[in-house]
Order: C-alpha cells, then sequence, then structure tokens
C-alpha cells in the first residue's frame, strides 16, 4: 500500500471532519475549515494528513508548546487515523511526521494527551516509545 503524507490544507476539511467524528467530536464542518486555517496560519501550530490514492486516511496535529514551569516541548494535538486503516502502519507513520516537525523546532521531546478510556490507543503509544508521564484531570467552565 503506497501512503504519502503532507501538509494539511483547508480543502481536506470534509475529510478531516470525518475522520474527526470517528473519535467521537462532531464538530460541523465550519468550525472544523476555521480551526484547519487558524492551525496553518500559526507558526507555533502544524497539521499534516497521509494520503492513500486520493483519499485522506489520516491526519496528526503538532503545536510548539511554552509554559513558565517547564521545557519548551512539541505535542501532539490530535491524531486520527480512518477506521479501515488501521493497524497498517499509518499512525506511526503520523507520528514520524510530528517527531521531524518537533526537531526542526528544535525540540527534543514530543508529548501527547490521550483520553484514559482509550486503552488500546495507551498501548499503540507504548509500543511507538512513549512513555507515561503522568494522570491529569481535565477541568473547564464556562465563561
Amino acid at each position: 500500500m503506497e501512503i504519502f503524507t503532507r501538509r494539511m490544507t483547508p480543502g481536506d476539511t470534509l475529510a478531516i471532519v470525518d475522520l474527526t467524528r470517528q473519535l467521537g467530536y462532531p464538530l460541523a464542518s465550519e468550525q472544523i475549515l476555521q480551526n484547519i486555517v487558524a492551525v496553518m496560519s500559526n507558526k507555533d501550530h502544524d497539521a499534516f494528513v497521509a494520503i492513500h490514492g486520493d483519499k485522506v486516511i489520516g491526519w496528526v496535529g503538532v503545536a510548539y508548546s511554552i509554559q513558565i514551569e517547564a521545557v519548551p516541548y512539541c505535542e501532539i494535538r490530535g491524531l486520527v487515523v480512518d477506521d479501515a486503516y488501521r493497524s497498517k502502519g499509518i499512525g506511526k507513520l503520523l507520528v514520524e511526521m510530528a517527531k521531524q516537525w518537533g526537531k526542526e523546532k528544535g525540540n527534543d521531546k514530543l508529548r501527547l494527551r490521550c483520553n484514559i478510556k482509550r486503552t488500546e490507543t495507551h498501548l499503540f503509544y507504548q509500543r511507538l516509545g512513549f512513555k507515561e508521564a503522568k494522570q491529569q484531570k481535565v477541568f473547564e467552565i464556562e465563561i
């Protein structure tokens, strides 16, 4: 199977909507398009897609993160592979794209966050060499 990768474009919106819904995030296409445009216009963010034939079969978003209390690092902000293409090396390929992007930003660490319920995904990341650093809860409030 021949897979190639490239930077995400606004033209990928409908494919990204479909992939993102597979993980349970039912955002409207207008919002996904807005998010793609914002990410692609920010020098500290980027996103890549995996293509098979003419179909987008996966995507990864990555960001350079600066915090007061930590050394800057890069973080995978989202990673989705089409259900029909899982366990075929696509996720690994997209993680490699994120790692390369992080190296180009001058970082030697790549982080990600994963829902505690996604135990199969945890195993995937561990097979790629990621180590669990901590568990946390996310809190939010309407403003």
